[in-house]
């Protein structure tokens, strides 16, 4: 299960209006090749549930996580931090055993 924090929901909200996009979208989160440590998140809006996916609703948010990426998603907290150490989404993924020092991409 991938959980969002009270934090990382008022974000999701604000973005949603922003962007003009409906009540019904969640957001998926899905792990992908690459970044300094090998492998790197993707977040972005999705209406739309696909065959394999996994969905999980937290705090009122709907997440969506493709099959392969929930291996490494599992027990993940999305978190919003907007202080002077960088401004984001940050994933505190317990499965990582590395990260880099931007916090977009990390190693099990």
């Amino acid at each position: 299960m991938v959980t969002v924090t009270e934090i990382a929901k008022n974000k999701i909200i604000e973005l949603k209006a922003k962007e003009g996009i409906t009540e019904n979208h969640g957001i998926r989160v899905a792990v992908e090749g690459g970044g300094c440590s090998g492998l790197m998140y993707d977040l972005q809006f999705d209406g739309e549930q696909r065959p394999t996916d996994h969905v999980f609703e937290d705090n009122g948010i709907k997440v969506f996580v493709d099959k392969k990426s929930l291996l490494y998603l599992i027990g993940t907290e999305l978190d919003f931090s907007d202080g002077l150490n960088g401004k984001g989404f940050q994933f505190k993924n317990p499965n990582a055993t590395r990260t880099c020092g931007c916090g977009e991409s990390f190693s099990v």
